[in-house]
């Protein structure tokens, strides 16, 4: 038996039988599917926070709550039909049917209804789609949409939650203070005043009491939920109830009108300026309040006279004709009854002392919008306890739609009914004054205006709990995900859980909304907020669907991209309209949230669509890179730096990258990468280390861009294919960047000369342009400030201008931008330099480039002693190279033959017995002179190179040497450094006696390369000793490779005696112009 799977929860499985052993080895990393759905099946869903279950970063073992399974009725229906249903309901929803008309209303709860059926859609949708744990909205946005819009959403959803808890608590005072206690204020002065003050007294005394609830223990809260959801049923009923009644009896509630104003009846009894008791005419308390006690009467009280109408007409009545439409006007506006007659005073009258019914705010379409907004928000309490129902894909789509249909049907029916059943001056009575200070809806409900007051009390208290305990909850759950640092205090609470600091930063927002004092300016606030979130929802789903990712397959179908979109513009529109400045407000909010995540946030990875948005539009923007050539004006440099690590795998020349850094005022692409010797499968632990440390490295220099690390079986090949094939479609680079091989001359072998030489070769048969820096461990760091100095080009040959563009970019750095850009061209005998001059001030002009110009002018000269001397010491030496590498070529042909031919006889030489079997002797004669193989050399090179399976260089890099009599296998350190000494003892003693004729044997061709190279450096020398960066043109390598190794000593005398040098050499195409 085998055991395959180890696991912690149900103790050890072990498998009979073979018939899995195909696979036993892989079963720690791949279990059976029979365990994998044994372990669903035990899944348990975690109720506290949102944490992923996937994701325990803290480490810690969490124990699985078992909790009662709900269904669709309680578990979301109710839930959401409590939190959309309620202050607005009793308290505004008349006010704004009187004030908009029943169309105007109409238009502002269908709006409103349709914005949140559309989101209920979109909600669903991403809530079917897998296991959404508790945190609701929150969790479904930053799943869908990434940390930085589900933060930022997400401490919207916060406030909007907050808010709400004001809302519903000064809804709570509001009740308290003018209908069930009016008499208990602490403020007598004026009226307007003496109100905001007492609601915020009484108000921020009544947080801290709920905040004390709240704290003590969410248990009692929601055992109190039943009851306060069967006041707001009751309530409705009630108010239905009433309307039927009205058919029947019209209720016992009088308005009384002086000429068409309404009038506040709760100051007097009877509707009539006088009054008959016992034979007596009297005057009432009506007459005292607009006369004096010398008789004299206001104006309008004098010519108008004092009716009494019903404030329930009734729902026969006809009266809805005339509420159909709004009247909208200032503060401070008298309510009127249009089709009543009236008198109006000659003079002006201070009215505002008179018993009169006010506007106290001024109305106008937008606003009620605002207002009315918050009675339909709550739709996601369904999906906020997603981990506490039973089959959670099933129950929120069927519960929250079926809540938003049954409340819409509600508030539609109710804005027709109130319409239709009571008086217009009364409905646009937002407090009831005009019915002895009853709330509106009250008199119409059934049997006694106290059903709703009680029932809309304890409603708005239940409503403000709720929010006290869901929003600390959603703060913490954001603080716990880790995605904004400054939250993460708010992630802590008490043992059991409770989010104490949480709860605290709450009741602190809270009380700001309460401090406001008005429930018509606290609604709109909330509504932004609330309105953001649901915008969010909506892009998720519209993100999702035309994303078509593998993994959105959400089990509710009856959702549609457009859908999304409507619903989305619905939410921005209706921002704009509550209030556009508090729109921009909370849109800045979210926008500084959003840009913190991005800049100081956790870095997480949630296969969020926007992420999928970005592949997308990557992969488009491709395709279309590589639809049209590039032109000449588009051009900037996309860089393959060519970096080596160090035995550490550290970059070995971090300043590559600084000078990367200063080179990308062109904002182009930029590769980093680096080639290890070896195979895949043997390093790749060290290229991902690799890797590692080059984006480590990108970012101490503050370089955007992209690091790739290889493993290949020599370096050369690793470069070359990297030169062919880094980027992707149209982002592939145009130039490479390397550093001077600075040991080239003193290496052992010629690896590292030859690989530098077929990087040229490849990188002009590529068409791309090729950066060597000399020095660059001298180069300025990015933290570096040039004070002064020059930046000198030395324009030889014209090979596409890249040798003028690359100042201009480095000059945009703050490193670079203090230096002057000189150019320098070279004029010969016969060219007129004056000329050449103005010529090239005048190409520089239309470059819009800013450079001083000098000529310097190189006259014939015969070649000197010293060129001849130089090019003597570079022949010698290549001529020795030479040598050395014919011995390792014959040795290793040696080696080949003696293996295939004379096996048997080396068997009997190294008998177990020799002493020196370690070492296989090869007779003088047996080595076949040089001047008779040189076919056969290479036929046995490429033999030992398809044997070692790899590539030519692997022989290069080998130690080797032959003494003159006799070839050793066993070619050591010392033997090599000996053997070099001895050659060059040799030669050193020749050289001195025999020098000039020795010249006479040089090839000319090396001799004039050595002059120009000679000549050139003497002049650069002479400018440019002290300049801060020298870019000279990069001659190319010889077409005949048998002078490759002249190639290095002519760039190494070119570059002589300078400090920090750039070689540049073009790609073979213009890269800069002089056009618009």
């Amino acid at each position: 038996s085998s055991q395959f799977i180890n696991s912690d929860d149900d103790g050890e499985h072990y498998y009979e039988g073979k018939n899995m052993a195909l696979f036993e080895e892989e079963m720690e990393s791949h279990p059976m599917v029979s365990s994998l759905l044994n372990k669903l099946a035990n899944y348990t869903n975690l109720t506290q926070g949102v944490r992923e279950h996937e994701e325990a970063e803290d480490g810690v073992r969490r124990v699985a709550v078992v909790v009662p399974q709900m269904g669709t009725f309680i578990g979301v229906y109710l839930p959401c039909m409590q939190n959309i249903l309620g202050v607005i309901l009793f308290l505004r929803l008349t006010w704004i049917v009187g004030t908009a008309g029943i169309l105007g209303s109409f238009a502002i709860v269908s709006i409103c209804c349709i914005c949140t059926l559309l989101t209920a859609i979109s909600m669903s949708a991403i809530a079917t789609n897998g296991v959404v744990p508790a945190g609701g909205s929150y969790y479904m946005i930053s799943r869908s949409l990434g940390p930085e819009f589900g933060g930022a959403v997400g401490l919207c959803f916060y406030l909007g939650t907050t808010f709400a808890g004001s809302m519903y608590i000064l809804g709570t005072i509001e009740i308290l203070l003018t209908y069930i206690v009016p008499t208990a204020t602490v403020f007598k002065e004026s009226q307007n005043a003496a109100m905001l003050n007492n609601m915020r007294v009484y108000g921020t005394c009544c947080l801290l009491l709920m905040a004390l609830v709240v704290f003590v223990g969410v248990k009692y809260v929601n055992k109190l939920a039943l009851v306060f959801l069967a006041c707001v049923f009751l309530s409705i009923l009630a108010t239905y109830a009433g309307v039927i009644k009205t058919i029947i009896e019209q209720p016992d509630y009088n308005v009384c009108l002086l000429g068409n104003r309404s009038l506040k009846n709760d100051m007097f009894e009877t509707c009539a300026k006088t009054r008959v008791v016992k034979n007596k005419t009297e005057f009432t308390d009506l007459w005292s309040l607009f006369c004096d006690s010398n008789a004299t009467c206001d104006e309008y009280f004098d010519l108008n006279n004092l009716t009494e109408i019903r404030a329930i007409p009734g729902l026969l009545s006809g009266v809805i004709k005339d509420n159909l439409w709004g009247d909208y006007g200032p503060a401070g506006m008298l309510i009127e009854k249009k089709d009543q007659l009236s008198v109006e005073a000659q003079g002006t009258s201070n009215d505002m002392n008179k018993p009169y019914v006010f506007n106290d705010i001024a109305t106008y379409f937008t606003l009620l919008v605002g207002i009315y907004f918050p009675s339909v928000t709550g739709i996601m309490a369904g999906s906020n306890r997603s981990g506490d129902l039973r089959d959670a894909q099933r129950s929120i789509p069927i519960g929250t739609i079926m809540a938003i249909v049954t409340t819409s049907f509600i508030y539609i029916s109710c804005v027709v009914l109130f319409g239709a059943c009571i008086e217009g001056v009364v409905l646009r009575d937002k407090y009831g004054y005009s019915v002895q200070k009853n709330p509106v809806i009250g008199i119409l409900a059934w049997p006694s205006p106290w059903v709703i007051v009680i029932g809309s009390f304890f409603s708005c208290c239940g409503a403000g709990l709720q929010s006290l305990t869901g929003a600390p909850r959603l703060l913490q759950a954001i603080a716990r995900d880790g995605v904004i640092p400054f939250l993460q205090v708010f992630g802590h609470g008490k043992a059991n859980g409770e989010p104490t600091w949480a709860l605290l930063l709450t009741v602190g927002i809270c009380e700001i909304g309460i401090l406001i004092a008005s429930l018509d300016a606290v609604a709109p606030i909330l509504s932004m907020f609330f309105l953001m979130c649901y915008l969010f929802v909506n892009l998720a789903c519209a993100v999702q669907t035309l994303l078509r990712t593998p993994n959105w397959r959400p089990r509710f179908k009856f959702y549609h991209w457009t859908l999304s979109f409507l619903g989305m513009s619905l939410c921005l529109s209706l921002m704009f309209i509550c209030s556009w400045y508090y729109a921009l407000v909370a849109m800045v909010i979210a926008g500084c949230i959003y840009k913190y995540i991005e800049y100081r946030g956790a870095v997480k990875e949630w296969g969020d669509g926007i992420r999928g948005l970005s592949l997308n539009a990557a992969r488009y923007a491709l395709i279309r890179l590589e639809e049209a050539p590039l032109h000449t004006k588009n051009w900037r440099p996309q860089l393959l730096v060519l970096c080596k690590l160090d035995s550490d795998l550290k970059v070995k020349h971090p300043r590559l990258l600084s000078f990367t850094t200063q080179l990308k005022a062109g904002r182009g692409l930029t590769i980093v990468c680096s080639v290890l010797e070896g195979t895949y499968m043997t390093r790749g632990n060290d290229v991902k280390t690799g890797e590692q440390n080059l984006k480590a490295a990108m970012a101490a220099e503050k370089m955007k861009g992209f690091s790739h690390v290889v493993a290949s079986s020599n370096l050369r090949d690793g470069f070359s294919l990297l030169i062919q094939s880094a980027g992707l479609g149209g982002m592939k680079h145009n130039s490479v960047l390397m550093a001077w091989p600075a040991g080239w001359g003193q290496a052992r072998d010629s690896s590292a000369r030859r690989n530098f030489i077929e990087t040229v070769r490849e990188t002009t048969a590529a068409q791309q342009a090729l950066l060597v820096a000399k020095n660059i461990d001298h180069f300025p760091g990015n933290q570096e400030r040039l004070k002064g100095g020059t930046i000198d080009v030395w324009w030889i040959v014209h090979d596409g201008g890249l040798l003028m563009l690359l100042p201009f970019l480095l000059s945009q750095h703050k490193v670079w931008r203090k230096c002057q850009m000189r150019i320098f061209t070279v004029a010969h005998m016969d060219d007129n330099s004056i000329q050449m001059k103005k010529d090239l001030q005048m190409f520089l002009y239309q470059l819009r480039l800013d450079a001083v110009v000098e000529v310097v002018e190189m006259h014939e000269s015969d070649i000197s002693a010293f060129t001849y001397e130089k090019t003597l010491v570079m022949e010698q030496r290549s001529q020795m190279l030479k040598q050395m590498q014919l011995s390792r070529t014959e040795r290793e042909r040696e080696i080949q033959s003696i293996t295939d031919v004379s096996r048997s006889s080396i068997k009997r030489k190294n008998s177990p017995g020799d002493p020196s079997s370690n070492t296989l002797c090869i007779p003088e004669d047996k080595v076949v002179p040089a001047t008779k193989r040189p076919v056969v050399a290479d036929h046995y090179a490429q033999l030992i190179h398809d044997r070692n399976t790899a590539s030519h260089s692997k022989m290069n890099d080998k130690a080797a040497g032959a003494t003159p009599d006799r070839v050793h296998m066993t070619w050591t350190k010392d033997k090599l450094v000996n053997e070099r000494n001895r050659q060059r003892e040799g030669m050193g003693v020749k050289d001195m006696f025999n020098m000039r004729p020795e010249w006479e044997n040089l090839s000319q061709s090396n001799v004039r390369r050595m002059h120009t190279a000679v000549k050139l450096n003497e002049a650069v020398l002479k400018k440019s000793r002290d300049s801060q960066l020298v870019l000279l043109n990069m001659p190319g390598p010889p077409k005949n490779k048998k002078g490759d190794d002249n190639y290095m000593e002519f760039l190494e005398v070119l570059m002589d005696g300078l400090d920090r040098v750039l070689l540049v050499r073009g790609g073979g195409r213009e890269v800069i112009t002089i056009y618009s």
